[in-house]
């Protein structure tokens, strides 16, 4: 189900998460639709050669959960993205559950804008994805 909050009632401190545990179709998916063929990404046995020993999530497709969740849940339909900060600190693997957080920490009532503190971790806590998003709210 995608929210529709009105911007008057979102507030700071207000918080949505989602989760996702990817899988081989994620990322070989991911690869098709950015085009991004490198093969830690999509070659095994060329994984296996590099210092984390298996297949690597793109990084983008952990980041665009954050997006799922601006879009649908916080503040969710017709919410338009104006800038993303991006941080990648660790790695994501097939099998993990990732969980992308967002909290709203500043409110600008002139235009409509809202900050927000994004992340996401792994399934242990592990944060793989950190930044800043600043969106506006119709």
């Amino acid at each position: 189900m995608i929210r529709d909050l009105s911007f008057k009632e979102v507030n700071v401190g207000d918080a949505a998460q989602l989760s996702k545990t990817i899988s081989e179709a994620d990322v070989y998916g991911f690869a098709g639709i950015s085009m991004d063929f490198n093969p830690l990404h999509v070659d095994s046995e060329f994984a296996k050669t590099t210092r984390f020993e298996q297949r690597v999530a793109h990084g983008m497709l952990s980041a665009s959960l954050i997006s799922a969740v601006i879009g649908t849940s916080l503040p969710g339909r017709n919410t338009i993205y104006l800038g993303q900060t991006l941080k990648f600190t660790a790695p994501v693997f097939i099998g993990d559950t990732i969980t992308a957080r967002v909290e709203i920490v500043e409110k600008k009532d002139e235009k409509n804008i809202l900050k927000l503190k994004t992340e996401v971790v792994k399934q242990d806590d592990t944060v793989v994805v950190e930044g800043e998003a600043v969106v506006m709210k119709k």
